[in-house]
């Protein structure tokens, strides 16, 4: 991998994103500066599906023809698997000379368990915790529609109790069961509970916290989420040197063909 082929290539971002008044979407933008620090890729923009700058205006902030699209989002649900790819064909009209492809998300990163581990044992160890006493709980988004949520969760809290760093590692869901309290109750404790969400929007940054303090117990530690998380950044850049070093990637593939292929994929995409 030279740094020619690096700086060839652009990276987006793609993000769910905040419209709310006041929403900044800090994590994200510090997320995007860091890869571009690491030079990971010849130029790096966001793109929200929700908010701004929006999918289009991320694509046309890069100045490389040839894109690769990260999705910030923990599973291959609707989002990634539907939504991101009509934006991006919808930006086509004006953006035909661009070849894009889309990564699988986040959520789906083999190494995203290992990151995620690291962080819980330093903050048992910050609480005075040993890390072996601890349980701890992801909670995700979960949707009575749509499977995807879950299983990625899941995959990630399996990935996790096999390493045998904690005492047990359960999954709760905001949208279905398991809630919160559900799974809090059946774990002994010190728990520490950790949010399965890329953003500091509503339920990274409001949902996940609220519903710790209500549980009401000072043996049950909110953790934090995968916003601003170290080593976040160090797997998306491992990802986007693997996409770039790939034969997938070669300029003679067409946007619309990327595209077209990468989206069935990312429905049963395991690590």
């Amino acid at each position: 991998m030279t740094a020619e082929d690096l700086s060839a290539m652009g990276l987006l971002l793609a993000a769910h994103g905040e419209r709310h008044d006041g929403a900044v979407n800090h994590g994200i933008l510090w997320l995007a500066a860091t890869l571009r620090s690491l030079g990971v890729a010849g130029d790096v923009a966001i793109g929200f599906i929700k908010g701004q700058p929006s999918i289009r205006e991320g694509v046309r902030a890069l100045r490389c023809d040839d894109v690769l699209v990260y999705p910030l989002f923990l599973s291959a649900g609707y989002f990634t698997r539907v939504r991101l790819p009509q934006m991006l064909e919808n930006s086509l009209a004006a953006e035909r000379h661009r070849r894009f492809r889309i990564l699988a998300p986040l959520g789906l990163d083999p190494s995203l368990a290992d990151v995620v581990a690291r962080s819980l044992v330093a903050k048992a160890r910050r609480c005075a915790m040993a890390p072996k006493e601890a349980s701890v709980v992801l909670l995700a988004h979960g949707s009575r529609s749509d499977p995807a949520s879950r299983l990625a969760a899941e995959l990630v809290a399996t990935k996790m109790q096999r390493r045998s760093l904690f005492r047990a590692v359960r999954v709760a869901l905001l949208e279905e069961a398991p809630t919160l309290g559900g799974a809090v109750s059946a774990l002994s404790p010190p728990i520490l509970v950790f949010g399965l969400f890329a953003g500091e929007g509503l339920h990274g940054g409001a949902d996940a916290p609220r519903l710790v303090s209500e549980v009401g117990r000072g043996d049950v530690v909110f953790a934090g989420t995968l916003a601003n998380l170290p080593g976040i950044a160090d797997l998306i850049a491992a990802a986007v040197v693997r996409a770039i070093a790939s034969r997938e990637c070669a300029a003679r593939d067409t946007c619309t063909g990327l595209i077209s292929r990468s989206a069935p994929a990312l429905a049963t995409a395991t690590p």
